[in-house]
């Protein structure tokens, strides 16, 4: 039986520069009460915090939750409901990103939230990585009691999979695209 966590959203966004125009169609897609991480982390400061707002503004109109990738510090200031990447102490929520058992040891450590684990398939934000596969995801995902989003090469077809293997939740950028 899969452990429930009901504030936790099941459908996530991972925005990213490759979004270019299209990232607020994008947003727009996802499902109330769905979730973003907001990365963009190539992007200059000052437009990175400006974006952000821009985001945080439909976000907020459409009951999304959304988490800045980077300190719980900065995450407070700029608004986010929580921070991806996360020290313990977030604002709501924290997430931390693992890619195999000893960063979800770290994860659990720290006091996350939940976990993306990745990458569960090829990706293209990551050309060539070395991938989890569906068995090492699944059994990865037995391995803590924290909520486990996929993350990796993953659409609607295989978030579904995922979640049928363990997930709570998938996350992807180019299936909102």
């Amino acid at each position: 039986m899969r452990p429930r966590h009901p504030e936790l959203p099941r459908l996530w966004m991972m925005t990213d520069e490759r979004q270019g125009d299209g990232l607020f169609a994008a947003i727009r897609r996802l499902p109330a009460g769905s979730g973003i991480v907001f990365r963009h982390k190539a992007t200059p400061n000052a437009e990175r915090r400006h974006l952000f707002g821009q985001v945080r503004r439909i976000a907020r109109q459409r009951g999304l939750v959304l988490l800045l990738a980077g300190g719980d510090a900065k995450a407070r200031r700029w608004g986010a409901d929580g921070a991806h990447h996360r020290r313990p102490h977030a604002p709501r929520h924290g997430t931390a990103a693992a890619h195999g058992l000893r960063e979800i040891r770290a994860a659990e450590r720290s006091g996350a939230g939940a976990i993306f684990l990745s990458p569960l398939h090829p990706t293209r934000s990551h050309p060539g990585a070395p991938t989890l596969g569906r068995m090492r995801f699944a059994a990865l995902a037995r391995t803590t009691s924290l909520p486990v989003i996929a993350l990796g090469g993953i659409d609607r077809i295989r978030g579904r999979m995922a979640m049928r293997a363990g997930a709570w939740g998938w996350a992807a950028i180019d299936a909102w695209s």
